[in-house]
């Protein structure tokens, strides 16, 4: 595994507490949603020395307009192995990419956005990687540092959060986190750890990463995408919980940020009624960019509400 930093991203910093980063994975469609996540950020955000955009080759330019102190886009390119490349999607009329490689199957932005987020931790060198979607937006004061305790670092799972209720995506998500860890592909008590606004620690993933590529004999990429449907989220929890039985985390069930997961065309008082239920310990919105809703329309509901 190349663990090599990248040189521009480096920078001599006193350990004597952790170092936070935010990082988010986008693309071109989702770009105004982000402009105003980073516009949040700017506003409410705390304690993070960075925020890494992480985006294909081809959507570079397009991001680097939200460049500026402390916020670096990072080409994919430069964080994925050279192995997998993006290609113009002939049966989406090339409006789309998907990337090849001979080693996995073919991949879409999706699965390729899951695993830049866990490659940035083999090129930066901050101690806690705060993962953020790009249609999330701040509402509230988040200081980076309050999910570092005594106990560790702030672990979201939703205990036995996956079982018959849940759709069977999470399920095979679940399984393959299994097959990629050396675990029980379906165990008895199956826990969610999928959120907007989540936490890791970077030696954590590249401890992960080693552990995957010892069990397969081959690239931590190549082995979680040889089966095509994974959860980073899912993989992170599993080896948390089950690798390192919990060390170094503590454990929660709180979600720092409330999501609108699913939805057709909801209206102005759906949308209200959503951003009316934001608990005390949540910090951030987030209306899935699926379901359509422009992100102006967003920003307006979020002042009419208030926040």
């Amino acid at each position: 595994m190349n663990t090599h930093v990248l040189p521009e991203l480096m920078e001599t910093v006193s350990r004597d507490r952790p170092v936070f980063a935010m990082v988010t994975a986008s693309h071109g469609p989702d770009f105004e949603r982000c402009r105003l996540l980073c516009e949040s950020m700017d506003r409410w955000v705390t304690g993070a020395r960075r925020h890494y955009l992480l985006v294909a080759g081809h959507d570079v330019d397009l991001f680097r307009q939200l460049e500026g102190p402390g916020r670096v886009v990072v080409d994919e390119r430069d964080v994925l192995p050279g192995w997998l490349h993006a290609f113009r999607d002939p049966s989406s009329l090339m409006r789309r990419h998907i990337w090849l490689s001979f080693r996995t199957p073919p991949l879409r932005g999706w699965h390729v956005q899951q695993m830049r987020r866990i490659a940035i931790a083999e090129k930066v060198d901050e101690d806690v990687l705060i993962y953020c979607d790009s249609d999330v937006i701040f509402v509230r004061p988040f200081d980076c540092s309050t999910l570092f305790g005594s106990g560790g670092l702030s672990f979201y799972r939703k205990t036995d959060g996956i079982g018959d209720g849940t759709p069977p995506t999470h399920r095979q998500w679940v399984a393959n986190a299994g097959h990629a860890l050396g675990l029980e592909r379906h165990p008895v008590h199956a826990h969610d750890y999928i959120a907007t606004l989540i936490a890791w620690q970077r030696e954590t993933v590249l401890g992960m990463c080693r552990h995957i590529e010892m069990l397969h004999g081959r690239h931590w990429a190549a082995a979680i995408a040889a089966r095509r449907h994974f959860s980073e989220c899912i993989l992170y929890g599993r080896y948390v919980d089950e690798v390192l039985t919990g060390t170094g985390h503590a454990r929660t069930q709180e979600r720092l940020c409330r999501v609108m997961w699913n939805g057709q065309a909801p209206d102005d008082d759906d949308i209200l009624g959503f951003l009316s239920g934001l608990e005390p310990h949540q910090v951030a919105v987030a209306i899935q960019s699926f379901i359509g809703v422009d992100p102006q329309r967003v920003l307006s509901l979020l002042a009419r509400a208030g926040l």
